[in-house]
């Protein structure tokens, strides 16, 4: 029983190093090797602190900023230990009434605006993570932003261009807009 037990244990030894340790650490240093900016994270700084990620998400309140897409993460906004949808049906009351209070308070922040609210606006992405909005998500808050930063209108339209993301690899999905960059640049502009 010895004989073939201890051939099992070294070789269970031996492949808890190679793939538990060594192999994570050859490909982290491959990767910020090659690729040092997605290596960690994707961190975005300002004054030299770090203020989020390009790749998740975070929760804007004030309505001097654009607000990014609801999250479903669990505890709080944007926890991307708790990354997964709401798992709430077209036909379900409660997808449908939390929608209505989303446009509710869209409505209030910007009362004067009368556009159809854009869906990415008032449903969450599936990972609950989502760092974009559409453009024209962008666009429906433009006018608010612009009036409580005192900035003329044309200003806020052509931050959103500039932040303008084409299609991811060029083929599927629509242009979108970092919201998180698109604040730190409203931060720079005014």
């Amino acid at each position: 029983m010895l004989a073939l037990l201890r051939p099992a244990l070294v070789l269970f030894f031996v492949l808890s190093l190679v793939t538990g340790l060594a192999y994570p650490l050859l490909t982290t240093g491959v990767a910020k090797a090659l690729f040092p900016y997605q290596a960690t994270g994707s961190l975005v700084f300002k004054d030299g602190k770090a203020v989020g990620s390009e790749l998740i998400g975070q929760s804007f309140s004030d309505p001097r900023y654009f607000w990014s897409r609801p999250s479903a993460t669990a505890l709080t906004p944007y926890n991307a230990s708790a990354s997964g949808g709401a798992n709430l049906g077209p036909l379900n009351p409660a997808l449908l009434d939390a929608i209505k209070t989303r446009i509710a308070a869209l409505r209030a922040a910007d009362p004067g605006n009368t556009a159809p609210v854009p869906a990415d606006l008032v449903t969450h992405s599936a990972s609950g993570l989502d760092p974009h909005i559409s453009v024209a998500a962008a666009q429906y808050q433009a006018p608010r932003v612009a009036r409580l930063r005192n900035l003329p209108l044309e200003r806020v339209h052509a931050l959103i261009a500039e932040h303008t993301e084409g299609s991811p690899h060029g083929i599927l999905g629509d242009q979108r807009v970092n919201v998180l960059l698109l604040n730190l640049a409203l931060d720079s502009a005014h």
